[in-house]
């Protein structure tokens, strides 16, 4: 058995299902509903086409569904890419190229750049971020979330998908990848084993 973010996760639900896993303001989710969210979020990525190894991008501040994101990318086994919420457009079109993302997960107010850096043409070979789906999840904004990407709304895409616990074996050796600061130029990925 592998020891991984996913595996702690299904850990603590078997445990405790009930208990109150993490909170946010006056909002919660128990174990068993972060892993059935999650599950439903896992079985999203597949239908896009995600498999073991992929890259999917999360684009987003501490929130309860940035937690449900995150278990979901481990549980579909692709390689998180964390972007800082802080970054400006010029990083952010070097992260979603450099680290090959084909999917990312953000809030609802970072559309617009978002949508600014898919539209327009990487500066170092005229290459074109790789994203091809989005996920946006909701933060109290109205922005316009665009369309370039096939945007679909976070409580859609996980609505009617399976929440079981059907995933294959994960191993030790699954990854996610961090950015570094970018302090003597752009910011370089940094890939770390999960177990």
């Amino acid at each position: 058995m592998a020891f991984t973010i996913g595996d702690l996760i299904e850990h603590a639900v078997d445990l405790m299902p009930d208990r109150t896993a993490v909170e946010s303001g006056d909002r919660s989710r128990t174990y068993a509903e972060l892993e059935a969210r999650s599950n439903a979020l896992a079985h999203h990525l597949r239908s896009l086409g995600v498999q073991p190894g992929d890259r999917v991008g999360l684009y987003s501040r501490n929130t309860i569904e940035s937690i449900e994101a995150m278990v979901a990318i481990f549980k579909a086994r692709a390689v998180m890419v964390n972007v800082n919420y802080r970054y400006v457009e010029a990083e952010l079109d070097h992260i979603f190229s450099d680290s090959g993302m084909t999917v990312l997960i953000h809030e609802r107010q970072y559309s617009t750049r978002v949508c600014n850096v898919l539209s327009n043409r990487d500066e170092t070979g005229g290459v074109r971020p790789v994203v091809a789906h989005r996920v946006v999840i909701p933060d109290g904004s109205d922005v316009e979330i665009g369309t370039l990407a096939a945007p679909v709304l976070y409580d859609d895409a996980i609505a009617g998908e399976s929440i079981e616990r059907d995933f294959e074996e994960r191993s030790d050796d699954d990854l996610y990848m961090l950015y570094t600061g970018g302090t003597t130029g752009k910011p370089k990925g940094v890939v770390w084993r999960q177990g």
